[in-house]
């Protein structure tokens, strides 16, 4: 009996068996619907600071990085047009597109969410 109470083995899996048991009884169960309404309490309580920073700070950085996206591309494609006779349109094209979503996303953006 002691060199089995002395053995590795056992004394792990005692230990083990004890962290399991632990785990089990501290254990809380935690439901969609409780996690659903804290975060549905966290968004309510903080809504109206997440849409002003979003609105005046990310939005407007958006826009100004996109801005200067467009215009240097802009700048090299006519460059590029002076060097070879051909105007590539596709990359202006879609920045502009970007840039005119994300200037016009925030009269929408909120109702969506």
């Amino acid at each position: 009996m002691n060199k089995v109470l002395n053995d590795k083995r056992f004394k792990v899996a005692v230990i083990m068996l004890l962290v399991i048991a632990a785990f089990f009884i501290f254990a809380k169960p935690c439901y969609a619907a409780d996690v659903s309404g804290v975060i549905e309490k966290a968004w309510n309580s903080a809504e109206t600071q997440i849409k002003n920073v979003v609105n005046n700070v990310v939005f407007p950085v958006i826009d100004l990085v996109l801005a200067v996206f467009f215009f240097v591309k802009l700048g090299t494609a006519y460059f590029d047009y002076r060097k070879q006779g051909q105007f590539e349109w596709a990359a202006p094209a879609i920045l502009f597109a970007c840039l005119c979503f994300t200037l016009t996303a925030p009269t929408y953006i909120w109702d969506i969410l």
